[in-house]
């Protein structure tokens, strides 16, 4: 049965970082898997699922949702290990030690960081798949693998009617030579900057409402980008604009909903490219207008490339970041894993 987690206390999370995040798992082997893998059945006593939370992501959702999941596995006998967190650094250390050890399924209770976390942590373990229990700011990945934005609905759905699939993995490689796998999306510029009001002093907002005042806060006195863009298709070659941001995206949307790449597709073994030109006043009071509204982002200025692999170059040193965390910067070269990793998602769903 499930034991009592640890209580929900204010803790450094995923969401929080402000600095460079260095892969906790430096050198490991990134790998792939070709196969997607049907099951309805639960865990075993011998070898129970785990849930690792992240009390502090959402703004506190996450520690409100940790009694909802205990009550549900108690009443429907799943045999789970409920585990809280401290920090980012405990998070994935616990993570890559319970890999190691032989757990089979790990769940992450949190946002499009802490699953990111929990990525980069099993990427060595094939044996591993992973869970997404929704209780983050944004859950842009839930979405795009069809989960309710609640976590004790999506763990009945994928407990009781889910399977496993490989999904693609964007892996990034900064000027310092940082390396990280992100599910969602990632960029750098505005959103970047936005990115930083985000997980600082908007962090107790929800919603898609916490990521469009960060935008508004990051673009006072920011200035637009001169990119340098080198594709990995020799007939587009290189791009060079003059933008507001550079999104690399895995699922159609980031930021709580805001649609930069709809036809984005998690196993397409393609990655999204967005280039933001920089817009008039007007348009960027239409734009944000329309995004707050229903999460679409409509522009002339809007330019997609479906790529596998880019080079982003910028007048200046700006950071990346990747499902809302800073990872490193510029340059950085972002490409396509194919099959990287296996996630539970409804049945009835393509992932």
């Amino acid at each position: 049965m499930a034991p009592p987690a640890k209580s929900c206390r204010n803790s450094f999370s995923a969401e929080k970082q402000g600095e460079t995040l260095r892969a906790i798992d430096t050198g490991r082997r990134l790998r792939q898997h070709g196969e997607s893998v049907s099951s309805l059945s639960l865990s075993s006593k011998q070898n129970p699922d785990l849930v690792l939370a992240n009390p502090a992501a959402g703004g506190g959702i996450a520690c409100e949702a940790l009694p909802h999941l205990q009550k549900f596995a108690v009443e429907n006998r799943w045999e789970v290990e409920f585990r809280g967190t401290e920090s980012s650094a405990e998070f994935a250390q616990i993570a890559r030690e319970e890999a190691e050890r032989g757990r089979e399924r790990i769940f992450a209770l949190g946002g499009d960081g802490t699953v990111q976390l929990l990525l980069n942590a099993v990427a060595g373990s094939p044996q591993v798949s992973i869970g997404v229990l929704p209780a983050g700011g944004g859950n842009d990945f839930a979405s795009a693998i069809g989960l309710p934005n609640d976590a004790v609905r999506a763990a009945e759905i994928v407990l009781l009617h889910g399977r496993a699939s490989c999904l693609d993995a964007a892996h990034v490689r900064t000027a310092d030579g940082t390396e990280r796998l992100y599910l969602g999306g990632g960029g750098v510029g505005l959103d970047a900057e936005a990115a930083r009001y985000a997980s600082g002093a908007f962090r107790k907002i929800r919603g898609r409402s916490r990521y469009l005042l960060s935008a508004v806060r990051a673009l006072w006195g920011f200035q637009p980008l001169n990119v340098r863009v080198s594709l990995d298709d020799s007939a587009q070659g290189v791009i060079e604009a003059k933008a507001l941001l550079l999104g690399v995206l895995n699922t159609p949307s980031y930021g709580a909903g805001l649609r930069l790449a709809p036809e984005a597709n998690v196993q397409d073994g393609k990655l999204n490219l967005v280039i933001l030109q920089h817009l008039p006043p007007l348009e960027i009071v239409r734009v944000l207008a329309r995004a707050a509204a229903s999460g679409e982002v409509r522009t002339r200025y809007l330019r997609r490339y479906a790529i596998a692999r880019v080079r982003l170059e910028t007048d200046r040193e700006c950071v990346f970041h990747g499902d809302g965390e800073i990872i490193g910067r510029t340059p950085v070269e972002v490409s396509v894993v194919p099959n990287a990793v296996r996630v539970w998602h409804p049945a009835r769903d393509k992932a």
